[in-house]
């Protein structure tokens, strides 16, 4: 039997959903497990602890996945809103006008800062602490953005995530940035 265009491209979306609640389970899981904020003296003192590295590194891996789900399935969401798919700007531009988004800068902010930590392999632990401190100040903002852009899809386009695996943690995770104030940086 073939499943309608339309029923695959919400069923699509519906995975996407659930990837994004995933994404916050298991970001704010590497995020209790660090000492925040970060300090320089700190990690330089702890610079051969496996655990708090590679705590950071899922942290690193998991902030640039969120983000990336989320980029995704809100311009999944946007096509099935049937708005022009012009430029991933454009689309920024319409979940900002319509609050799911802060500010367009927010999503530009977290993008460079995620994007840095690709490229550079810093040594100087000062940078290090800084750029941990900078992905764990963004991510309730991302929490923001994921929290409300599911409640547009279950709104707006009656499209919920494939399963409820995730449900209960990310509502607990993402209910205070809900409600937070936009980010100032």
């Amino acid at each position: 039997m073939t499943i309608p265009p339309l029923v695959a491209e919400q069923r699509h979306l519906a995975g996407l959903l659930e990837a994004i609640q995933r994404c916050v389970y298991f970001l704010q899981a590497s995020r209790a497990k660090a000492p925040w904020p970060l300090q320089p003296e700190e990690l330089a003192a702890r610079y051969k602890e496996i655990a708090l590295f590679e705590t950071l590194a899922a942290m690193n891996e998991r902030f640039a996945k969120l983000q990336d789900t989320l980029g995704a399935a809100m311009r999944h969401a946007y096509l099935l809103s049937g708005e022009p798919g012009d430029t991933f700007l454009k689309m920024l531009a319409f979940y900002e006008k319509i609050g799911i988004l802060d500010a367009l800068t927010d999503w530009q902010l977290c993008r460079a800062t995620r994007n840095l930590a690709a490229h550079a392999y810093e040594t100087d632990y000062a940078a290090i602490a800084e750029h941990f401190n900078t992905l764990n100040r963004l991510t309730p903002m991302l929490y923001g953005v994921a929290a409300r852009f599911v409640d547009y899809c279950d709104s707006a386009l009656d499209v919920h995530p494939l399963s409820e695996s995730f449900a209960a943690e990310f509502r607990a995770t993402t209910e205070p940035a809900r409600r937070a104030p936009p980010l100032n940086p």
